[in-house]
């Protein structure tokens, strides 16, 4: 079964981060990446850029709105995502707790998969 894993936190704290904090980060997360890859289990995986690059198209309107930024203002932002392939939310719990020890702050929030489209792009593996 496909989970999503969402990464959240808080953007200003992690883009504080020095460059040497950061890469110690991913490199711990680099180990647990390892495993689950070895395993079969990790499939795409992202790190966004901060919300002060998104923008929104707000859909409750004709036509919609394009604005800067994110739709929302919490404290907490989605930083990025994994989608691993597990048997079931406890072993989904399983790896988020990994990713955890490896990357504390913020929350994962696990989420069934629905319906997932591979890269259809030409030459793209996936």
């Amino acid at each position: 079964m496909l989970y999503a894993i969402l990464c959240y936190n808080d953007e200003d704290v992690v883009w504080s981060w020095t460059k040497e904090q950061d890469q110690a980060v991913m490199a711990r997360l680099g180990v647990v990446h390892e495993r689950l890859t070895a395993a079969g289990k990790l499939g795409p995986s992202l790190r966004l850029l901060p919300t002060t690059s998104a923008t929104t198209l707000r859909k409750t309107q004709e036509p919609p709105l394009v604005v800067d930024g994110p739709f929302a203002e919490t404290k907490e932002q989605l930083l990025g995502f994994y989608i691993i392939d597990v048997a079931g939310l406890d072993e989904a719990l399983e790896i988020a707790r990994e990713l955890a020890q490896a990357n504390p702050g913020g929350s994962y929030e696990m989420r069934p998969v629905a319906l997932y489209n591979p890269d259809r792009r030409a030459g793209a593996g996936g």
